[in-house]
């Protein structure tokens, strides 16, 4: 029993508020998921440039090592430290150089995502707890999903905690488990992706990634995931642009979803969404079972 969040802004005027919602969200399904916690905010971008989220130990001196990979790269690098994650920003045609680097500079660092606006956030401990070391309640864009995890099949582990992300400005929180993600794993595996983990979600996430890479959209690899993915699930996944919602032909795990003119959320139960602005005049309805519901931000 795990608990997913999502929240989709229609409205930029609410684009500030998006840190605040989804730590209230997040917030209420504690009980579902009390031993680790994560959330990924799609934020502010600028064009030809990466942000990667690389996750230390509570004391890493993010800006030490900053200077460090800056002085070897010859390259400027903004950054941010939040707790024990730091957000690194540099030209996105070095992203490659920079992952070579922190290998050999910063061995004890994992870089948990990377994208143009995507940031990652994740560690064991309460939901609420977790949301406030990061200060989730500062942050601000058009989108945004989370997860509180119950761990079923794996050790509990900030490695194990959701959302995973296999591409850039992708990523995917989920609640089930997969019958066959061994079997997808090895296809995935010959195909050239890596993986981080032993964990059944981080394979959806590499599954949809895999198909995006070929040229499907996301809609598309919703689509194809239901013939090729066994199990239980219900996904909730951001990209850049967009945010989808699906679960399996048989729909075992909860789900409610809310939509008005400003906004588009998901929750596990309807207890997440009870704070939304203006939820008493929003359509609510529980998602349908192998149907794709997907929105993407205008170009």
């Amino acid at each position: 029993m795990c608990g997913i969040v999502g929240l989709f802004l229609k409205d930029p005027k609410l684009e500030p508020e998006l840190g605040r919602l989804m730590t209230a969200m997040l917030g209420v399904l504690c009980d579902r998921g009390p031993d680790s916690a994560g959330f990924a905010v799609f934020g502010p971008g600028a064009a030809g440039m990466v942000k990667l989220t690389l996750r230390g130990a509570e004391n890493t001196d993010f800006p030490a090592v900053v200077q460090k990979l800056s002085q070897a790269l010859g390259v400027e690098i903004a950054t941010q430290g939040r707790h024990t994650h730091g957000i690194l920003t540099l030209p996105a045609d070095r992203e490659a150089d920079l992952r070579m680097a922190l290998r050999t500079l910063a061995p004890d660092l994992t870089v948990v995502g990377a994208g143009q606006r995507m940031e990652l956030y994740k560690e064991v401990g309460r939901p609420d707890l977790v949301a406030s070391r990061f200060g989730l309640d500062r942050m601000s864009g058009t989108h945004g999903i989370g997860h509180t995890r119950m761990a079923t099949e794996s050790a509990v582990t900030t490695d194990g905690a959701h959302p995973f992300s296999t591409g850039l400005d992708q990523c995917l929180v989920h609640n089930g488990s997969l019958s066959n993600h061994n079997a997808v794993r090895r296809n995935l595996l010959r195909e050239g992706l890596e993986f981080a983990t032993d964990n059944d979600s981080e394979v959806a996430a590499g599954y949809l990634t895999a198909r995006m890479h070929k040229g499907a959209s996301l809609r598309q690899a919703l689509t194809d995931a239901l013939s090729d993915l066994d199990g239980f699930y219900t996904f909730v996944v951001g990209t850049e642009s967009g945010f989808g919602v699906l679960r399996d032909p048989i729909a075992c795990k909860p789900a409610v979803m809310a939509e008005t003119e400003r906004y588009v959320a998901f929750g596990s139960e309807y207890r997440a969404l009870v704070d939304l602005p203006d939820i008493d005049n929003a359509r609510i309805w529980e998602p349908e079972p192998a149907t794709i519901y997907f929105w993407e931000r205008p170009n």
